[in-house]
């Protein structure tokens, strides 16, 4: 009863010091994830805000070469959990003052964490409200357990998409998976690699229509990134577009997400980093569960 009460006290952030927790999540792979929450974060950290981004691409983690940190750090989320390190020593420096946790490896750990172990990762992450007001949770592709535990947790859910007839498809099975467990969710498209602005809006809107008619979900809209070919550049040149090529195309749409993310109001429900965790932890629960019951 004790570590109870002390789990729900750590859970209980006054709102003025909360963090606000976005997962950054697609359907399918190669939808570029990773460089919109890269550049996206970059962004706000020109603006004034305190940037984290977590890398919880199990199985890609490549946030630090989108964002030009080579070599990745020593140690990662993994030594934080087994207690091998404090919180400050898996943290990274990225450009324009991000911070980053990069290949978070071990994640897949924590449903298994005693009562007692659960307290003490509460209680180190949260000693990140000093060094951040906004997480990046940049998640793996796909629709694994993992992925919607990260997803159900999170304040927002950036969900990428492209024009692709497949990544169309998986976007809606992201929405699909998260409608059997919620419908208030706020879940916020972006359409990558559009050639116009007007397809980036009917690919939104046809995805927003579906969502509403046949699952009762409201999705809203952020934004469209056009097809621009210093993304590509960037990424071989491992430094940011929005940095390297400040006014091209798809620097300009980072910029116009930025704003449009920024004017949206954060929950009153908003509970930080802690209230992040507590989520966390039912999920994993429950997925775990699940899996155990199925087989």
């Amino acid at each position: 009863m004790d570590q109870a009460e002390r789990l729900r006290e750590l859970a209980k952030e006054k709102k003025k010091n909360s963090v606000e927790i976005i997962a950054v999540t697609s359907g399918k792979g190669g939808v570029g994830k990773t460089s919109i929450s890269v550049n996206l974060g970059i962004a706000f950290a020109i603006s004034g805000r305190k940037v984290l981004i977590v890398d919880a691409d199990l199985g890609l983690s490549n946030v630090n070469i989108i964002a030009g940190v080579v070599p990745p750090p020593r140690y990662n989320l993994f030594h934080f959990i087994k207690g091998e390190k404090e919180i400050k020593d898996i943290i990274a420096e990225g450009p324009c003052g991000i911070k980053l946790i990069t290949g978070a490896i071990g994640i897949s750990t924590l449903a298994n964490l005693s009562p007692k172990k659960r307290i003490e990762f509460i209680e180190g992450l949260s000693s990140l409200n000093s060094i951040c007001d906004m997480i990046f949770i940049d998640t793996s592709a796909g629709l694994s357990g993992k992925v919607m535990s990260f997803i159900l947790s999170s304040d927002k859910v950036l969900l990428i998409t492209t024009p692709e007839p497949t990544a169309i498809a998986d976007a809606y099975g992201i929405i699909k998976a998260v409608s059997f467990k919620t419908k208030d969710l706020d879940i916020r498209l972006i359409v990558n690699k559009v050639k116009n602005a007007e397809e980036g809006e009917r690919v939104a809107n046809r995805i927003i229509e579906i969502a509403g008619q046949f699952l009762g979900m409201r999705v809203g809209k952020l934004g469209v990134i056009l097809d621009d070919h210093v993304v590509c550049d960037s990424v071989h040149q491992q430094t940011p577009f929005f940095l390297s090529h400040p006014k091209s195309k798809a620097s300009q749409c980072i910029y116009n997400l930025r704003n449009v993310l920024a004017d949206i109001p954060t929950s009153d429900n908003n509970e930080g980093i802690g209230g992040f965790l507590k989520r966390l932890f039912r999920t994993e629960r429950e997925y775990m569960e699940f899996a155990r019951d199925e087989g």
